[in-house]
C-alpha cells in the first residue's frame, strides 16, 4: 500500500572536525505495480518517472526488474520506491530507495540511488550472497565509487543497514575513509502513514517547500565546513559503472550461529 514516510534524517561529520544537522522530512512510499496510478497527488505535489531510473521516463519496472535479474535476485512480491515528489515541479532526491520484497513481505534487496548536485548518479545494490531475508542487523559493504559531497574524497567505503517495515522505516549509511576510520554518520528514520490526499496536505503545511529546503540545507551545510577550513575537492570524471553490489559479511557469521543452535 502506498505510504507517506515522516522521518527525520541526521547527518554527522566526525573528522577532520565535528559537523552535525538533523531536520524533518517527507518521503513517499509508492508501490512500482501502481505507479502509474498517482491520482491522489495534489497538483502541486507530482511524482515524475524521470526523475528515477534511467532518467528518461520509461518505465521504472523494467529498469529495477533488469537490475534484479543481472545479479540474479528473484523479487517475487512489491517493490517500493521511497523517495520525494516534486514541490511546484522541484525535486532533489539526495537519495531514493527501492525495498525489494517477495511475496511473503520479507526484504530480499534493497536498491539506493544517489544523486549529486552535479546532475550525475550511481546506485548501491544490497543483498545477501545466499539471497536471504535481509534483517535489521545485517550490515552491507561496498565500495564507494560516487562523488557526492565536494568536502569527501571518492575512496573508501559505505556500510549500509535497513530495518523495513509496513509501518515504519530505518535507515543507516556509516561512511569510512581509505584508512578505515569511520568519517560521516547518517540517519532516515521514521513512520509510514496512508497515502491519502488529507495526508498529503498536512505533510505539505508542515514541511513547507521541503524539495526546496533540502537543496539549501545541501549548500549551508558546505559553507559550514568551508568555514571551518576543511578541504574542497574537485569532481572528478564519473566512473562508468552505474550500478555496484555491496557485501554482508557478517552472512557467514550468522549461518555459522544458526548451525551452531541446531547442533
Amino acid at each position: 500500500m502506498a505510504g507517506i514516510l515522516t522521518a527525520k534524517t541526521m547527518h554527522k561529520r566526525l573528522i577532520p572536525k565535528v559537523n552535525q544537522f538533523t531536520y524533518g522530512v517527507y518521503y513517499l512510499v509508492l508501490p512500482i505495480s501502481d505507479i502509474d496510478n498517482l491520482s491522489l497527488l495534489p497538483p502541486f505535489l507530482t511524482f515524475k518517472k524521470k526523475d528515477h531510473g534511467a532518467r528518461n521516463g520509461e518505465d521504472l519496472k523494467l529498469w529495477i526488474y533488469s537490475i534484479l535479474r543481472e545479479n540474479k535476485i528473484s523479487c517475487d512480491g512489491e517493490i517500493m520506491l521511497v523517495c520525494m515528489p516534486r514541490i511546484f515541479g522541484y525535486v532533489f532526491n539526495p537519495v531514493s530507495f527501492w525495498f525489494c520484497l517477495d511475496k511473503q513481505g520479507k526484504l530480499k534487496a534493497v536498491l539506493s540511488e544517489v544523486n549529486n548536485t552535479f546532475g550525475e548518479t550511481h546506485s548501491y545494490l544490497c543483498f545477501n550472497s545466499d539471497k536471504s531475508e535481509i534483517k535489521p542487523d545485517d550490515i552491507f559493504d561496498s565500495e564507494k565509487l560516487f562523488h557526492v559531497s565536494p568536502f569527501l574524497s571518492r575512496e573508501g567505503s559505505y556500510k549500509f543497514r535497513f530495518d523495513y517495515r509496513e509501518d515504519k522505516i530505518g535507515i543507516w549509511i556509516d561512511y569510512y575513509n581509505k584508512q578505515s576510520e569511520k568519517t560521516l554518520l547518517t540517519t532516515l528514520a521514521g513512520k509510514v502513514t496512508p497515502l491519502t490526499k488529507k495526508n498529503l496536505v498536512k505533510h505539505f503545511f508542515k514541511y513547507p517547500l521541503v524539495t526546496v529546503k533540502v537543496i539549501s540545507l545541501i549548500h549551508y551545510q558546505a559553507f559550514k565546513l568551508f568555514a571551518k577550513g576543511i578541504k574542497y575537492i574537485c569532481k572528478p570524471k564519473q566512473k562508468d559503472v552505474r550500478t555496484s553490489a555491496g557485501q554482508n559479511k557478517n552472512l557467514k557469521l550468522r549461518k555459522s550461529n544458526v548451525e551452531e543452535i541446531r547442533a
